[in-house]
């Protein structure tokens, strides 16, 4: 078992980062919710949940990355967690692009998980 407290600033930006997606989809929810004049869903109104079950998976995926004992299985976790931050940079694209009020919050949050991303590729190197 590797110490965990020599990667904290990753773990604190991992937890930052999924409550700042949980806040961001509680304020863009209702701007979605309504049919549209169609009468068909918003599909925007996924991608807010996609934001909070992927960033959600962040920190499980970091602690799975640590406590396995061989290195290839952690490299496999730490590529599956490069691909929760592509999903979750994805849902943050298409987020954009919706016709919300709450845009100028998903540009705060893509510039948070760049940050993460700075602290992976180090903590990558240490694995």
């Amino acid at each position: 078992m590797r110490n965990l407290s020599s990667h904290t600033k990753l773990y604190k930006q991992a937890q930052d980062i999924l409550h700042l997606s949980r806040q961001i989809a509680l304020y863009l929810t209702p701007d979605f919710v309504a049919l549209e004049s169609d009468g068909s869903e918003n599909p925007h109104v996924y991608y807010t949940g996609d934001i909070i079950r992927h960033s959600n998976g962040l920190y499980p995926e970091i602690l799975k990355a640590e406590n396995q004992p061989f290195q290839e299985d952690r490299v496999k976790s730490a590529n599956a967690l490069s691909k929760l931050i592509q999903r979750l940079t994805f849902a943050c694209e298409r987020l954009e692009k919706s016709s919300s009020n709450g845009r100028d919050f998903i540009i705060l949050l893509r510039k948070e998980i760049k940050k993460f991303r700075r602290l992976q590729r180090s903590w990558m190197t240490t694995l």
